[in-house]
């Protein structure tokens, strides 16, 4: 199977203007994003190809995505320019009830916990420290992975952080992540595609984007 790796810009660079001043001349690429890019770029490619569409954002904003698949975060770093320095919003009680599960976690997609049990809207509130440093916020606002594919409805807590923040509310698409990985933790070659939107003015907007990029017709929600 042809693997590839290619990024095709769907708007003019106009379009994300909201993204490209908050932020863009603090930091840069570090050795950490760097190698996270490198590493799920080269994984991807290996397992049937990535496709990125659109334009990724070029400075802070709250990135937020559809969610089917484990894999769904090594899409959305691999396809962001490593200068983003993403971080990803993580479930607590998943991701960081174990010493080895979290240090992977952290060392290998920058994620920080967010509780589900209570207290989850503080801490993704908190997480504004990372967009002043001009870094990009992952958060997957349905809350779980979909177990049939299909687009849940979007929690708020994403686009108030963005508010918070004074940063973008930007939509992403991810596509075959799910063939990909799947629930029942098993691999199987597919390529992936990454779609980004422009800036949302709220959550719903956000999700109705997604829905379109997915072309599932849903705005609802």
């Amino acid at each position: 199977m042809t693997a590839f790796f290619s990024t095709v810009p769907a708007r003019r660079a106009a379009a994300h203007s909201r993204t490209e001043a908050p932020g863009r001349a603090r930091g840069g690429a570090t050795f950490d994003s760097v190698a996270r890019t490198a590493l799920w770029r080269t994984a991807l490619t290996g397992t049937g190809g990535i496709r990125v569409l659109g334009s990724p954002p070029q400075g802070p904003c709250v990135l937020v995505a559809n969610h089917s698949s484990h894999a769904d975060t090594a899409a959305l770093i691999a396809a962001l320019p490593a200068r983003c320095r993403p971080v990803v919003a993580a479930a607590d009680d998943h991701w960081f009830t174990r010493p080895l599960r979290a240090w992977s976690a952290r060392t290998l997609t920058g994620a920080f916990p967010v509780r589900r049990s209570g207290g989850g809207a503080a801490d993704l509130l908190a997480a504004e420290r990372f967009l002043r440093e001009g870094r990009v916020v992952i958060v997957y606002p349905e809350g779980t992975r979909s177990a049939d594919g299909s687009l849940a409805r979007f929690r708020s807590g994403a686009a108030r952080l963005a508010a918070s923040a004074g940063v973008p509310l930007v939509p992403a698409a991810i596509e075959g992540t799910r063939a990909l990985l799947g629930r029942d933790g098993r691999f199987r070659p597919s390529r992936v595609t990454v779609r980004f939107g422009i800036p949302a003015e709220d959550i719903r907007a956000a999700r109705t984007q997604v829905a379109r990029l997915l072309g599932t017709g849903d705005g609802e929600g």
